[in-house]
């Protein structure tokens, strides 16, 4: 998908449309201390290990991704809720 570099859109901050320019975020890594990881790491010893004992399945043909929105005037920043896009373009 094709997207602009800049185009107008809502600033929550300055409470009014203006120009934003956007930039993509990459994903943060998967944090250790989660309810599922803390369960996986508590079943130990002998015996089935239950719902942990399945293949993870794969991967989804697409991903979600984040942008990042930074406002022109404010120059802050905001995002909103991802999207799935195979591929994201920059364009002028």
């Amino acid at each position: 998908m094709k997207m602009p570099k800049r185009f107008r859109t809502y600033c929550p901050y300055c409470k009014k449309h203006s120009t934003h320019e956007i930039e993509r975020v990459k994903g943060g890594k998967a944090s250790s201390l989660t309810k599922i990881v803390r369960q996986r790491k508590r079943h130990t010893g002998i015996g089935n290990s239950g719902k942990f004992s399945k293949v993870p399945g794969g991967d989804k043909p697409t991903k979600k991704i984040n942008v990042r929105y930074r406002c022109a005037e404010c120059k802050k920043a905001h995002t909103r809720k991802g999207f799935r896009i195979s591929k994201l373009d920059l364009v002028e």
